[in-house]
């Protein structure tokens, strides 16, 4: 599936606390209609969140609650559209076993399977796509943490990505099978996510597939409010999220996680063909 073009996962949150449209699409009928019109946009595969980890979060939500508000969904979309490539946001193994199960290829876990001692095995069990993500910390804990210098931030986050895919490895997941995504936003806080995504081409050191989710992120509202001096919602940051992605397709992401699919197609194909052009020379 990964090749010469930048995939775009499209975000489908089925939560009432998202950072950027908690409780929009918290139904199953208007989730569902989302994700089938995320796929009219031309998303290569969706990804389906039952639990928000927004910054300040502090109470989890259990594994039945996260598949009461995924399932139907899930088997919602692979019933209009079955060949679907559907991947799950999640961090705990019994979600990903019961999703999987029900037709989910990818499992997306923003802790890099820190959090559920029990997840790197079950993944390898289940033979699935596995997307490890950086994260320092969990969010109710990222206000909190020391400040990280620019020139930490990159090598930090490369050297804890080498150490999950080493561990996911060891575990006995496929290597073929392993997607790494640097968190933006995930214990980075606000202008040290530059410096990560200035230097995101580090990370094919590893030699892994990237992901890049940096879509209406706080880091992309901080910049705009200096520039305005009022705060940018998150819903309008479109503009800036395009900006981001394009770094990060001309850094050498191979997918990118977005909102806003349509744009984010528009401008990765620009994105592409640059990319396409630099090749030749």
């Amino acid at each position: 599936m990964l090749g010469e073009r930048t995939l775009v996962a499209g975000i489908v949150n089925v939560t009432p606390d998202s950072f950027s449209d908690g409780g929009k699409f918290l139904s199953p009928n208007s989730a569902a209609e989302q994700a089938l019109r995320l796929l009219d946009e031309g998303a290569d595969l969706l990804d389906l969140g039952g639990e928000s980890t927004r910054p300040g979060k502090r109470a989890p939500v259990s594994a039945q609650e996260e598949l009461d508000r995924l399932l139907p969904v899930l088997e919602a979309v692979l019933r209009e559209r079955p060949g679907t490539v559907l991947s799950v946001d999640t961090y705990k193994a019994e979600t990903a076993r019961t999703a999987v199960a029900a037709g989910a290829e990818i499992v997306n876990d923003v802790s890099g399977f820190l959090w559920d001692k029990e997840m790197a095995a079950a993944c390898a069990e289940l033979g699935c796509g596995v997307v490890l993500m950086h994260t320092r910390g969990r969010s109710e804990e990222w206000k909190a943490l020391p400040p990280l210098a620019g020139a930490e931030v990159a090598p930090l986050v490369l050297r804890e990505l080498r150490e999950r895919a080493t561990a996911a490895l060891a575990a006995g997941v496929r290597r073929e099978c392993i997607v790494l995504d640097p968190g933006f936003g995930f214990g980075k806080i606000g202008d040290e996510n530059y410096p990560l995504l200035a230097n995101l081409d580090a990370l094919h050191t590893l030699g892994y597939p990237i992901l890049a989710g940096p879509s209406r992120k706080a880091f992309l509202g901080n910049t705009l409010a200096r520039m305005y001096g009022h705060a940018v919602p998150p819903d309008q940051r479109g503009a800036a999220t395009l900006v981001a992605i394009t770094a990060a397709a001309l850094a050498g992401a191979h997918l990118v996680r977005v909102h806003d699919v349509k744009a984010a197609r528009e401008a990765l194909a620009i994105a592409d063909a640059i990319r396409g052009v630099a090749r030749e020379f």
